[in-house]
């Protein structure tokens, strides 16, 4: 494959990703209703945000933790492979930093004093203190990086995952998308409904039924604005593949998903690094690129993490 396809398919899975966090910050934990008494015409534009006391917080068009976390990832990839202890190095830099919005299981694992000692470990015990009930989408809103390097292997997917997020459904969501991000960037091909489903076998029988929900047409039944589920990992998923299977573009991909409210900036965040994957930089309109608060900080990072990325793949 030529070198250039490749480099337009991995940076569009990466703008894809802040591009989607940074407009669906405008939506997020917004019902329907809400969205149209504030966007009447919809959300489109980093200038259209209503200043609440949420999106006040941050400039426009700047992405939230969503791709802070997915840099973290990004930052740890080194000579080949993910670095599992940078990586949870990272994590724990991050939050020192005070970030302005850290979801609220990520904040309660990272917060204790021996996450570094072993983080698997906290993650697990923490997760049992809540009963084994936890599946919140911190560990899908960050994997679409996993997905770029030729080689990656579903134990690295699952170990990065398994730093913050031990529960199979979580496990499962970071499998099946950055599995297909990888396909859509080095096999230009996409995986079917079939190959979907088998990943999900192996990890926890209730990802089925998201599967199916995504794959038909219409987009209601996710309930995506659904105020108590909205930071379930699985409906993050099913709004990610929802993306993956019916939308026609970048941006009516984007857009769909962003004004479907809830968990806005992170179901848009795995859902457009899909669809960037999917139909690459080149398709993605300029606006949201040229836009993006800390545009050249994160073009930076990108391009040095691509070039290695490559050189890997090239054996240079």
């Amino acid at each position: 494959m030529k070198k250039e396809m490749l480099r337009d398919r991995i940076l569009g899975c990466l703008y894809g990703q802040a591009i989607g966090d940074a407009l669906g910050l405008g939506t997020e934990f917004m019902s329907k209703e809400e969205i149209n008494r504030h966007y009447p015409q919809g959300l489109s534009r980093y200038e259209q945000f209503i200043q609440d006391r949420h999106r006040s917080k941050s400039a426009k068009g700047a992405w939230t933790d969503d791709t802070d976390m997915m840099l973290c990832v990004l930052d740890g990839f080194e000579n080949g492979t993910f670095n599992l202890h940078q990586i949870a190095k990272n994590f724990k830099d991050w939050f020192k930093s005070d970030p302005v919005d850290i979801g609220l299981h990520i904040y309660n694992v990272l917060s204790y004093s021996d996450y570094l000692d072993n983080p698997f470990f906290v993650a697990e015990v923490h997760w049992k203190l809540n009963r084994c009930r936890s599946a919140a989408n911190g560990g899908i809103m960050r994997t679409s990086v996993v997905g770029l390097p030729m080689g990656v292997t579903d134990k690295d997917i699952e170990d990065i995952c398994r730093l913050t997020h031990p529960d199979k459904r979580c496990i499962g969501s970071c499998v099946i998308a950055s599995r297909i991000i990888n396909s859509l960037v080095w096999e230009q091909r996409n995986m079917s409904l079939q190959e979907i489903k088998s990943i999900a076998q192996k990890y926890d029988d209730r990802i089925m039924e998201w599967i199916d929900l995504a794959y038909a047409e219409d987009i209601e039944p996710l309930n995506l604005e659904d105020n108590a589920t909205m930071g379930y990992t699985l409906r993050t998923l099913a709004a990610a593949l929802w993306a993956y299977f019916h939308a026609p573009d970048f941006e009516s991909g984007l857009l769909t998903i962003v004004n479907e409210g809830g968990d806005a900036d992170t179901n848009a965040a795995i859902a457009c690094a899909i669809l960037g994957a999917k139909f690459g930089y080149s398709s993605i309109p300029s606006y949201y690129i040229d836009n993006l608060h800390n545009g050249s900080i994160y073009k930076e990072k990108v391009d040095r993490f691509i070039d290695a990325v490559l050189c890997n793949a090239e054996h240079c």
